[in-house]
């Protein structure tokens, strides 16, 4: 890389003075380097990439982002200024600065998206071996929302009567 591309990408100092809580999380990106993003209040709305970071960041579903408002837009209303690591994360947890509203969520992962999950995964009997199908080490891919459907037996019990 170029020392001009590494002094852009280089995880800089956060700088809290007059902050009030520009952090937000991204919940997915329709596209045109626009992300749909979260406040800790619960606002939805646009925000773009900068063309600085074109092509040099990837930015996924759950990744908190730092933003400056712009005025001009009505549906992008900032622009994304730095990403968040989890140094950063850390950093802010410990100085007080970070929301409750993210405090569940500063894994990567969105808590609805727990939810959907743990709703997802069946109930196991005390018989069955844990080792057989442990996929928690298994990489999750947090940019695809998983769509689990599950029939009940009621449902077919009903058709199978009815013919």
């Amino acid at each position: 890389m170029s020392q001009r591309v590494k002094s852009t990408l280089d995880p800089q100092p956060l700088n809290l003075d007059g902050l009030g809580c520009p952090w937000i999380q991204v919940l997915g990106t329709p596209g045109n380097n626009l992300h749909e993003v979260e406040t800790p209040e619960g606002a939805r709305f646009l925000v773009s990439m900068p063309t600085k970071f074109r092509k040099n960041i990837w930015i996924k579903r759950g990744d908190f982002l730092l933003v400056d408002p712009i005025e001009e837009g009505e549906k992008v209303k900032a622009e994304i200024s730095s990403v968040l690591y989890k140094d950063h994360i850390c950093y802010l947890k410990k100085e007080g600065y970070w929301p409750t509203a993210f405090s569940s969520d500063a894994s990567g992962t969105h808590s609805s998206a727990k939810a959907r999950d743990g709703a997802q995964s069946p109930p196991r009997s005390a018989g069955e071996d844990d080792s057989e199908d442990d996929d928690s080490d298994l990489f999750v891919n947090t940019n695809r929302v998983n769509y689990g459907c599950t029939e009940s037996e009621d449902s077919s019990d009903s058709e199978e009567e009815e013919k």
